[in-house]
């Protein structure tokens, strides 16, 4: 298994996969499985993150895979969309959103698995000396966000909560490296934005926060398949153990994370107490769950929300995206 690395959000518990397998296999006979192909000649190809779980496989003891792990790194969901429509990759992790945009353009992933996260990572930043002290006052206000994502649905959430949008303030859409440094020069009054960017912002230049998304954001983060995939028996399988591998290794981060820390700062090139401060301020520890329709329910809607705010132009149905298979492996 090679040392890269897999996404912001992904899978589900342990002992439920093997009792999900363990009740799949006891529906058939024993001789089926006696002679069940080997996964050694099978690669796996799975999206990653620039220091996500994928980089604490060894940490956690979940990187003997019995197949091989071709890691690929993305910048972002979208572009995880991308490379499973190509067929150039088998699993990978993303926020609710990408998934809903690949409905228009007909390039949909299947979405199998949930990861709960954090929410209080995604936040909207003011500089230090700002006296802006409510969504109410954005008014009018410079905002950078990041289009497409948990921040522009956030930020349209919060503004709607205040009877605002975004007509109501004067939006800059920017990538968050665009973001950091227009925040930093002081060219934006808020900046909704997410990871490692807020702790930077205020390690950095004493950037404080408006608000969080807790009780905006749901947290989930959706593990997406490449549908060819789960049509061929082999693969299906391997990407089974490695949901059952990533939940052990978030397991993994939710119980070491001093380790977990300091690693992430020699990979990132950022101080440990950055990351120290991510876990001691998230707001949930990370959960593997399975399909549900309260997960379908929640990215229905985020689709909802962006029709509603014109940023769709049609009002989209989420539910043909996520595929149940992997409802034994319950969490």
């Amino acid at each position: 298994m090679t040392a890269h690395h897999f996404n912001r959000r992904d899978f589900l518990r342990a002992s439920s996969v093997a009792l999900g397998v363990a009740g799949l296999s006891s529906m058939a006979p024993a001789s089926l499985f006696a002679a069940e192909p080997s996964l050694s000649g099978l690669t796996l190809g799975v999206a990653t993150y620039k220091g996500q779980d994928s980089y604490f496989t060894s940490d956690a003891g979940t990187d003997k895979t019995p197949y091989k792990v071709d890691y690929a790194e993305f910048a972002g969901g979208n572009l995880i969309v991308e490379a499973l429509a190509s067929g150039s990759l088998d699993v990978g992790g993303m926020s609710e959103i990408p998934p809903i945009f690949s409905i228009q353009s007909h390039r949909e992933p299947k979405l199998i698995a949930v990861l709960q996260g954090d929410v209080n990572n995604q936040v909207i930043l003011i500089p230090k000396e700002s006296t802006l002290d409510s969504v109410q006052q954005l008014r009018g206000k410079r905002v950078g966000y990041v289009r497409s994502t948990t921040a522009h649905y956030f930020l349209i959430k919060a503004l709607k909560e205040q009877g605002l949008t975004m007509n109501d303030i004067t939006p800059v859409a920017l990538t968050p490296q665009d973001g950091f440094t227009a925040f930093q020069s002081g060219q934006l009054d808020a900046w909704v934005i997410y990871g490692v960017f807020i702790q930077l912002a205020k390690f950095r230049s004493g950037a404080r926060v408006l608000k969080t998304a807790l009780g905006y954001l749901s947290g989930n983060y959706l593990i997406a398949a490449r549908p060819a995939a789960l049509e061929d028996p082999l693969r299906k399988r391997a990407i089974q153990d490695y949901l059952q591998r990533q939940a052990r290794t978030f397991d993994w981060i939710n119980d070491n994370p001093d380790p977990w820390a300091a690693k992430s700062a020699k990979l990132l090139g950022v101080d440990k107490e950055v990351f120290l401060d991510v876990y001691r301020n998230r707001s949930q520890p990370y959960r593997m769950l399975p399909v549900s329709a309260e997960a379908i329910a929640s990215q229905q809607e985020v689709a909802d929300l962006f029709f509603e705010a014109g940023v769709l132009s049609q009002r989209l149905d989420v539910s043909p995206l996520w595929d149940r298979q992997f409802q034994l492996l319950s969490a």
